[in-house]
């Protein structure tokens, strides 16, 4: 640590990121990316005539994408804002709207961007632990004195809520904005965009990094009142501009205009997780159920640490959480089906070698 950093951050917990491996030759199941490559629309937009304009700016609106992303959910432009990855729109979000008491509200555990970005613009963190199936408790959410934000579904738990426990919160919080981190709703669960006619108080993020298989092209948006994006454009064009570039911008349009591919790997990825959470089950693991393009689990006989380990020793990538109370837990993201075969596989041999003990 330097003797030049401000002081306020000293203590900051930064993220982490899931492992990111150099090598070639592991199952990468740790970081809830797509197995399946972008649709071919998106492909065929990254072109050497798109390469040839990259001494160019990109648009610093990135119509084009705005304008795709409205005409998919039935909005208008003015309702959407487009970003480096949906982690820079909560930033975004954390930086434009504190409440009066700077106070913000999220689940515990939850995405732990939520309490970093709160330490970073200097907002008080008020985390609402989960009960004690790690479900979210919609009744500690309504009535408060601050920002909510939920991820639905949770992450790492894959537990989706209702859209009636959403409506219930933005209710009872006229007064509060409530932001739905809907980066996982494409696997299962109701998104709340139809509640964008009702509720002002509403803003929901989204990503292309899931379901929309663009993790490496970095491209998120959100969804709210022409006033709340107006907002949010004002912390943009004060911050970066150009925050998007100029490939990333064709890409995710093209994507999410390609909904034949999309609708095709959503149901793949929903198939195999039914498929490999009956097969966890089966062995005796604790399979939360998910709205997600990954599983929660919890095995009856290894520890999450020690099976998060033993994957790891046999170039299987998962997720593995220190934290009570789900240390005993690992994150498995749902690959193709060959791949989780060889988890099952593994899997298998491991729970053999430990009842030989």
């Amino acid at each position: 640590m330097s003797r030049f950093l401000n002081r306020q951050y000293e203590k900051l917990e930064p993220y982490t990121p899931g492992e990111q491996p150099k090598t070639d030759g592991l199952i990468k199941l740790n970081t809830n990316e797509n197995p399946y490559e972008p649709s071919p629309r998106a492909r065929r937009v990254l072109c050497e005539e798109q390469v040839s304009k990259l001494m160019l700016y990109p648009d610093p609106e990135a119509a084009e994408l705005v304008n795709a992303v409205a005409d998919y959910y039935g909005l208008e432009k003015e309702q959407v804002i487009a970003g480096n990855g949906s982690d820079e729109i909560l930033a975004f979000c954390f930086m434009a709207f504190k409440s009066p008491s700077a106070k913000v509200y999220f689940p515990e555990p939850s995405y732990g961007f939520y309490k970093v970005y709160s330490d970073v613009f200097l907002l008080k963190s008020n985390p609402i632990p989960l009960k004690e199936d790690l479900r979210i408790d919609p009744e500690k959410y309504k009535n408060l004195d601050g920002t909510i934000i939920l991820a639905n579904p949770n992450a790492p738990t894959g537990i989706a809520l209702n859209l009636e426990d959403i409506e219930d919160i933005l209710k009872t919080n006229e007064s509060n904005l409530v932001i739905i981190d809907e980066a996982y709703v494409d696997f299962g669960a109701k998104s709340c965009v139809p509640f964008l006619r009702k509720y002002d108080n509403l803003l929901i993020v989204q990503t292309f990094s899931k379901s929309r298989s663009l993790a490496g092209a970095r491209v998120g948006f959100a969804m709210g009142s022409k006033e709340l994006i107006a907002d949010l454009n004002r912390i943009k064009f004060s911050f970066n501009p150009y925050n998007l570039n100029r490939l990333s911008v064709q890409a995710a349009a093209a994507a999410i205009r390609d909904d034949e591919y999309f609708q095709k790997t959503r149901k793949k990825i929903i198939e195999t997780r039914t498929w490999i959470s009956a097969e966890l089950e089966a062995l005796g693991f604790t399979v939360l159920p998910s709205s997600a393009n990954f599983i929660f689990v919890k095995s009856g006989s290894l520890s999450g640490k020690d099976y998060f380990t033993g994957l790891r020793e046999r170039n299987i990538l998962v997720r593995h959480f220190e934290k009570e109370p789900v240390s005993d837990f690992v994150r498995i993201t749902i690959g193709k089906e060959e791949d989780m075969r060889t988890l099952l596989s593994v899997t298998k041999d491991l729970l053999t070698e430990r009842n030989r003990r």
